[in-house]
């Protein structure tokens, strides 16, 4: 018989009435849409197994300000696969205009999915039921899976969907050892009040200059800072802007399997013919996972190191309110983008961080943040995942991106992957409208079996 422990109380299916019990594990974005397709199918029981009190938010719209906005339009960002303008319904029911072309606040987006995962759970009634904890280990029985929160309490489980986000970022080589330790190097600018501390009389480093620079920008700037706020990267390069409206579909021929070059020359063919690149991106994202899986290994790793950051400054892309503020704080001088290489970060004897970049002088400053992003498996693993990594419950993925999994998601017989960690086998992992398909496929299996 299945057995729930919850906080030290027993909950069993009664003799006769067994029902599969699904355990997942993270409280995002992911966990949310996987417990509502889990929850869909009336014969499975589910626990989830996470420390948020509003899931659905997790770390990407819980610690956003209001100045944080989406990066997608409204019209993709729907909960409901089978119904696109849920979320732009929803605001309109609690009378607030929008349109599906309006790029919303990253803290309202996380409302609605707290709201909405409220609903679908208490319809569930007693076939849910929530561990406010964190998972600490998972450990594979004959028959299903045992796994163990922070509390000591434990789901045995006959499958685990594990749901936990990206890895963390990895510490830049340059930074020292005894510069890692202090408070003004920051680790994860995400983290509970991580850029409180932060100092207004003296310059800022932020190393990377993709999306995370732009929100903590935003963030150090929002109450009228004038000390400059600095972000360096390799190639210095911004993300670009969306239009205000988006520009008409297109669609063109792909040469999928030909390789990485006749790839690029047809996607720059195609914008040297006049087609709008916006539009061109767009329809590349929507094969973007068929085209990789037809890359060998050696281009893959040639379009990782040279043209991943041009694919993600187009394809990830500032919401137009946000792309005017940041060309206002460079316009004043506030902000400031250089491309270079770090080859120093030791603490200064004053406060604070000495930085030195190639071709620069050293240069004091308050702080530095790290902006750069995932780091690689299994280096940045966190705990859970490091831990399952050694034991063989799971496998590093191509190129470190994340996890090995087959195409619905399956690491194990009863283990299941959702969400960032399954980057590497597929391109696009990380946004709503990808993680809403890597659901479908894996209730759809979960179904079969």
């Amino acid at each position: 018989m299945t057995s729930t422990v919850v906080r030290g109380r027993v909950s069993e299916s009664r003799p006769g009435t067994r029902s599969e019990m699904v355990a997942i594990v993270g409280g995002g974005a992911s966990g949310a849409l996987a417990t509502r397709a889990v929850l869909s199918n009336t014969t499975w029981r589910t626990a989830l197994v996470a420390p948020e009190s509003r899931p659905g938010t997790g770390v990407a719209y819980g610690a956003a300000e209001p100045w944080h906005v989406l990066n997608s339009r409204a019209g993709a960002m729907s909960a409901d696969p089978a119904d696109p303008l849920h979320l732009v319904r929803w605001l309109r029911e609690r009378g607030e205009p929008a349109e599906p072309t309006d790029f919303l606040p990253r803290a309202r987006f996380g409302d609605y999915l707290a709201d909405w995962f409220a609903e679908v759970t208490k319809n569930a009634g007693d076939r849910f039921r929530h561990h406010f904890a964190t998972a600490t280990a998972i450990r594979r029985l004959d028959g299903g899976y045992l796994v163990t929160d922070d509390t000591g309490c434990q789901v045995h489980a006959d499958h685990v969907i594990l749901a936990v986000g990206n890895p963390s970022a990895r510490r830049p080589a340059a930074v020292s050892a005894e510069a890692a330790r202090s408070v003004e190097y920051v680790a994860d600018p995400w983290a509970f009040g991580a850029l409180d501390a932060v100092p207004a009389d003296l310059p800022v480093l932020l190393i990377g200059t993709g999306l995370t620079a732009v929100d903590v920008a935003l963030t150090l700037t929002a109450n009228g800072r004038t000390t400059a706020v600095e972000a360096i990267s390799r190639r210095g390069l911004l993300p670009r802007a969306h239009p205000v409206l988006p520009p008409p579909a297109t669609a063109f021929d792909l040469p999928i399997g030909a390789g990485l070059r006749p790839l690029m020359r047809r996607v720059r063919e195609e914008i040297a013919a006049g087609a709008d690149w916006v539009a061109v991106m767009d329809f590349v994202r929507t094969r973007a996972d068929e085209l990789w899986r037809s890359l060998d290994h050696t281009d893959q790793e040639r379009f990782l190191r040279h043209c991943h950051r041009f694919w993600e400054v187009h394809r990830h892309r500032m919401a137009p309110p946000v792309a005017a503020r940041i060309g206002d704080l460079i316009g004043s001088g506030t902000f400031r983008v250089r491309a270079g290489r770090l080859t120093s970060i030791v603490p200064h004897p004053d406060g604070g961080l000495t930085v030195t970049a190639d071709g620069t002088a050293p240069r004091r400053y308050g702080a530095v943040v790290n902006c750069t992003g995932p780091g690689s498996l299994p280096d940045t693993a966190s705990g859970l995942v490091a831990d399952m990594l050694r034991d063989g419950l799971l496998r590093t993925g191509p190129h470190g991106l994340g996890v090995e999994t087959g195409d619905d998601g399956r690491a194990l017989p009863g283990l299941w992957v959702v969400g960032p960690l399954r980057k590497g086998g597929l391109w696009e992992a990380t946004a709503v409208p990808e993680i809403r398909r890597q659901v479908e496929r894996l209730t759809a299996s979960l179904q079969m079996l």
